[in-house]
């Protein structure tokens, strides 16, 4: 059989919640508020798929640029290229 190589492949284990985090959507992360350079961590959410980064960003930290409708615009350093990522805020989280 043909390997898939979608998008999302390998993503299991990844994308996989908790028992007591299924169906739960965390509110005070999707009501948080970031400031023009506030530095953030991408960690997707497997029960949000609408505005969900590539996996491969999955654990990066950036900063945020701004905003684009409902996502905040991330800027990532991905090996030595400086990458820009759309992501809705649950699958951000705040670093101090």
């Amino acid at each position: 059989m043909k390997r898939s190589k979608g998008q999302r492949q390998g993503t299991r284990s990844i994308l996989r919640r908790g028992r007591h985090q299924r169906g739960r959507v965390n509110i005070s992360r999707i009501m948080h508020d970031y400031a023009e350079g506030d530095r953030v961590a991408i960690v997707l959410d497997g029960g949000q798929q609408m505005g969900m980064p590539h996996r491969r960003f999955q654990g990066r930290t950036g900063f945020i640029q701004g905003r684009q409708g409902k996502a905040w615009v991330v800027s990532v350093k991905d090996g030595n290229m400086q990458k820009t990522v759309v992501a809705r805020p649950e699958h951000l989280r705040p670093l101090e």
